[in-house]
């Protein structure tokens, strides 16, 4: 929407979402996998594609520790702070811990031994996951040095053995600005929104809980709901458009993990059960609808999921969970809420925008695979 061995799982939820979030799995070998995966496969300070020189060299970001790193990831805190309100410190203390650790892949740009940029990806079985991109916002040079970065981890993962597909969501990084690299590996790319919200102040609007039908009760999220709650993110994504940028929705499985991330750990922000609900079918008892919704800063909230099973939409129940999020915040004296939504999904974005959400920026999701 992003990670022990369960780090590793909180820095992929943090992507992402800083993701459309994605997820890995808290068994112990997960730190050896990454291990297997990356060792041999990354090499300093080789230039992939000729590019115009810069100083920098690309280096593999285990040769460094989280001194060498801080003071970047002190600017990447700020960036967050004022360009997603985010407060992005408990994120940046787990990517220091796992640099710390050696055991995160990633490769940082150095100047005259400093560190200027870096990234990181993980791996989840088939799959890599690109974490994050920085680079200093200071330097006149930033995008040639973001393009040499995108190389290196490009052509890392893609020749990493037995890694199948691939997937990148770059929050912080305007649409198009980094696409060329992708599209000419061979990604797909997907154009997705994120959205704000005014919770208070002069013209904040409303969001009036709407009629649903008498057989569906909402109520607040409950551990309970863990497990259903994944067949429902399942049946709501099968077909759509979100399962081609996170594979995750299309089994039951992988919509745990998903959930594990945002309800479990503090991956994409503190989740937050007072702002989270669900609907459910009153006769069977079955639950048909969910959002979700988590803490990102004191006064801002972060919508990581809202999805409907196909039967239960277009009755009003979407409309109506987002107004009992809308204020159950508000009530608490939050002054923003955020989320984001694939362009594509033109419905959603006609609704969310309908409810008074605005556009804040426009980001790319990126995903190869060998079909």
């Amino acid at each position: 929407m992003g990670p022990s061995n369960r780090a590793v799982h909180y820095l992929i939820a943090l992507l992402d979402f800083i993701v459309a979030v994605t997820g890995l799995p808290p068994e112990p070998e997960r730190t050896r996998l990454t291990q297997r995966h990356v060792e041999g496969h990354m090499t300093a300070a080789v230039y992939i594609r000729p590019r115009q020189q810069t100083a920098v060299e690309i280096l593999d970001l285990r040769h460094f520790s989280s001194t060498d790193l801080r003071r970047l990831l002190d600017q990447e805190v700020e960036m967050w702070s004022s360009m997603l309100a985010w407060d992005y410190r408990s994120s940046a203390e787990m990517i220091l811990r796992y640099v710390d650790a050696k055991i995160l892949p990633g490769y940082a740009a150095v100047e005259r031994g400093s560190i200027v940029g870096y990234s990181f990806f993980v791996y989840e079985g088939s799959k890599g996951v690109v974490g994050d991109l920085f680079v200093s916002p200071r330097r006149s040079d930033v995008h040639e040095v973001e393009l040499q970065m995108v190389d290196h981890f490009i052509e890392t993962l893609q020749q990493s053995p037995g890694i199948h597909r691939v997937e990148a969501q770059l929050l912080t990084h305007q649409t198009g600005d980094l696409a060329a690299p992708f599209m000419t590996s061979g990604f797909r790319r997907y154009r997705r929104l994120f959205l704000g919200l005014q919770l208070k102040g002069t013209g904040a609007p409303e969001i009036s809980a709407m009629r649903v039908p008498q057989d569906i009760q909402i109520r607040h999220w409950t551990e309970q709901d863990y497990q259903p709650a994944a067949g429902v993110i399942t049946a709501a994504y099968r077909g759509h458009i979100d399962s081609e940028i996170n594979d995750q929705y299309r089994t039951s499985a992988g919509s745990a993990r998903f959930l594990n991330n945002i309800v479990r750990f503090p991956g994409c922000g503190v989740f937050d059960p007072d702002a989270s609900f669900v609907a459910i079918h009153r006769p069977s008892g079955a639950l048909t609808g969910l959002i979700l919704c988590s803490r990102v800063k004191d006064d801002v909230g972060h919508v990581t999921q809202v999805c409907l099973v196909p039967e239960c939409r277009k009755l009003g129940i979407g409309v109506h969970l987002l107004a009992c999020t809308h204020n159950s915040l508000r009530n608490r004296n939050f002054n923003f809420l955020s989320l984001t939504v694939t362009e594509a999904n033109h419905h959603a974005v006609a609704l969310y925008k309908s409810l008074g959400f605005f556009e804040k920026r426009v980001f790319d999701a990126f995903v190869w695979d060998v079909r």
